[in-house]
């Protein structure tokens, strides 16, 4: 074995190592959440180092060697990370709610990382004060909503299954977005009147059926309007779901927003 393959294979050990110490650090926190913030100061930093682990090139590298050597336990491990970094972001989006609501709000790199996509989130799809924007996954800090309602004054509904994050959410977008068109709603995207209207919409990253809604969306939905899935693949996909095929008879794929130093890229669609 040369020296080469030596640093490969410790490269892909370790990596193997971290993802299983970041899987014992989130499965810890998110059964320690009690609904104060007495433990944020703890996600956050292990969040803010989950985020650069992700866009660090050299560990990119690593993971696309690991890929080719590991079979189904390393699928496991990645789903199990994947879905617990995913509720943890949740439960850290809760935390940034309550600290502004109680007049102590702060930024980290995870959240500035998210803000930073949104400007270019559409692409040539611009959002304008005429259009009417859904975002999937709304969670309890509105972040997309409320920047997009702020810079372009159009109407946003942000949907979200949990009903916490939602009344989070409106506290949050009442502070923050007085006299903004924001409406948050617990709904399923059947529950939606005015799907017909929409322009434009956004999912989350950490939604796991976010192409299964995409689906169920496009019979709700015009023929002019423009969706956006938030996704990761290969190392980014331990920190967002992944890119699926769509059914072409329905859905065509016009453009990808690749954004290395980011924690997601984004799939731009149309209607087929």
């Amino acid at each position: 074995m040369t020296w080469e393959q030596v640093m490969e294979l410790n490269r892909t050990a370790q990596l193997r190592q971290l993802m299983t110490e970041y899987l014992q650090q989130f499965a810890m926190m998110a059964s320690r959440f009690d609904g104060t913030t007495d433990r944020s100061a703890e996600l956050v930093t292990v969040i803010d180092a989950y985020s650069a682990f992700i866009t660090d090139e050299a560990n990119r590298a690593a993971w696309e060697q690991l890929e080719q050597e590991a079979g189904p336990e390393l699928a496991r491990l990645a789903e199990e990370l994947r879905r617990t970094s995913a509720r943890c972001v949740s439960i850290m989006e809760k935390y940034r709610a309550l600290k502004l609501l109680n007049g102590n709000a702060a930024r980290t790199e995870y959240f500035q990382n998210i803000e930073s996509c949104i400007e270019t989130e559409f692409g040539s799809f611009q959002i304008s004060s005429g259009s009417k924007v859904l975002m999937v996954g709304a969670g309890s800090f509105p972040m997309t909503p409320l920047m997009i309602a702020r810079r372009t004054d159009a109407e946003v509904i942000g949907i979200d299954i949990d009903a916490e994050a939602v009344r989070l959410g409106r506290k949050v977008a009442e502070l923050l977005g007085s006299g903004l068109r924001i409406r948050l709603e617990r709904a399923s995207v059947e529950q939606l009147a005015d799907a017909g209207d929409l322009t434009h919409i956004i999912f989350s990253s950490t939604i796991a059926q976010k192409y299964e809604l995409l689906d169920r969306l496009h019979p709700l939905t015009n023929g002019r309007v423009v969706a956006a899935v938030r996704y990761g693949d290969r190392l980014k996909s331990l920190f967002n779901y992944p890119s699926q095929q769509v059914d072409a008879r329905k859905w065509k794929l016009v453009d990808t927003i690749l954004r290395p130093d980011h924690v997601f890229d984004i799939a731009l669609y149309q209607k087929a």
